[in-house]
């Protein structure tokens, strides 16, 4: 007479396998509490397997029911949510100068982090290839402030000792002595370049050394966080995926990929014509005999790093100088950033940016102006990027849903 046998649910009996022998029963907690429970392949038994990362490990036990909503949850989270608000307005307000070197340390590690993964895909451990950069961005710098923080200060000192002079020059021209004398702008000029006023505007000895000192302590600040997210950059790409509803995902990897791509490729493309502009000028500038042509070549490639309205800046500032040298050296000055100007903005920026970002010019305008009044320079170099990055998830998200609609 043939027996029959039940089937027991998971949590209560155990199960029969097809030898007929019964297995041990699953424990809930392994079954539901842990998302990454296995079974042995030897023994049949379940095992725990390690989560990976970002994942609930379900060991402190399995989630409870939401809370019932009611008038009075929904108002005291409301609350909650207003101070909290108010809380995170006042944080960010008194960490703004914290909060500006730390998008500047990560705009920094997303451009280096291709050459990191460059490395990486030569041979060298992460760790590694983070050092060598590393190494390599620091030797860069000091380089340049050895290059660079002699002349400028010498010749920056003997531009202000000959300031008046320059403007004395200028006298020779009937109408721009009528405006000297009518505005004293002699007198002024002369003020301003005096030693005690210069070191009053510094702040003294005293605020000379918190301005130096300062202005070490954030680069430090700066280099240190950018060290930090380039040996980090994975995990907080990944956290920041994690954050996403999974259905989503897959999707928001991409398009942040894709936008991390297009900015480290506009730092990287941003720097190469900055440095290209102050070679240009410092060869132009020996070639007509201007007077401090290094500390005038600095000025053009800092200025140019500002979009759109940086090249301009550093050009007023070159022809002036040379307008003050002699006519003719002022309008060779002139000329010449005419000219270059154009090369750089239909030759030389389409060719080195068209593969990084394509950015509406009127949209990088706005783009700009926004950025130096909020965040100053800062504000205007992180700000072609950033339209970039709203214009892509404008196309790719937004303006598809509109459509489906």
């Amino acid at each position: 007479m043939s027996q029959e046998v039940s089937a027991a649910p998971d949590d209560e009996a155990a199960a029969v396998n097809p030898t007929g022998e019964a297995e041990p029963a699953r424990d809930a907690t392994t079954a539901v509490g842990n998302p990454r429970a296995g079974t042995d392949t030897d023994s049949g038994r379940p095992v725990d397997v390690e989560p990976a990362e970002f994942e609930p490990s379900g060991r402190f036990g399995v989630p409870g029911r939401p809370l019932r909503r009611s008038a009075f949850l929904i108002g005291f989270t409301g609350a909650l949510g207003v101070l909290l608000a108010y809380a995170l307005f006042l944080g960010v307000r008194n960490a703004a100068g914290i909060l500006v070197l730390v998008v500047i340390a990560l705009f920094l590690a997303v451009g280096l982090h291709p050459a990191v993964v460059r490395l990486r895909n030569w041979g060298l451990p992460r760790g590694l290839a983070v050092a060598v950069v590393t190494l390599t961005l620091l030797l860069l710098i000091v380089a340049g402030l050895l290059a660079l923080v002699p002349p400028v200060v010498t010749q920056s000192g003997q531009f202000i000792q000959q300031l008046p002079g320059y403007v004395e020059e200028l006298r020779r021209n009937p109408t721009v002595n009528d405006l000297v004398i009518r505005y004293d702008v002699m007198e002024r000029v002369q003020a301003a370049a005096n030693a005690d006023n210069v070191g009053r505007a510094l702040g003294g000895v005293l605020g000379g050394a918190q301005l130096i000192f300062g202005t070490l302590f954030r680069l430090l600040t700066v280099l240190v966080l950018t060290i930090y997210f380039l040996a980090y950059f994975d995990r907080l790409r990944e956290l920041g995926y994690a954050l996403v509803p999974r259905s989503r995902r897959e999707r928001v990897r991409l398009i942040g990929d894709e936008i991390l791509t297009r900015v480290g490729a506009y730092m990287v493309g941003a720097l190469a014509i900055a440095v290209l502009a102050g070679v240009s000028t410092f060869v132009f500038a020996l070639a007509v005999g201007l007077p401090y042509p290094f500390a005038l070549a600095v000025v053009v490639a800092v200025t140019d790093l500002i979009p759109q309205i940086g090249a301009t800046l550093g050009a007023v500032v070159v022809t002036l100088v040379g307008l003050a040298t002699d006519l003719p050296v002022g309008i060779a000055c002139l000329v010449f950033f005419v000219v270059y100007q154009q090369v750089e903005n239909y030759l030389i920026y389409p060719k080195i940016m068209r593969r990084a970002v394509s950015v509406n010019e009127v949209a990088a305008l706005l783009a700009a102006l926004l950025g130096v009044a909020l965040l100053g320079v800062v504000g205007a170099l992180i700000a072609i990027p950033t339209v970039a990055a709203l214009q892509l998830i404008l196309r790719e998200v937004v303006l598809p849903r509109q459509d489906a609609r």
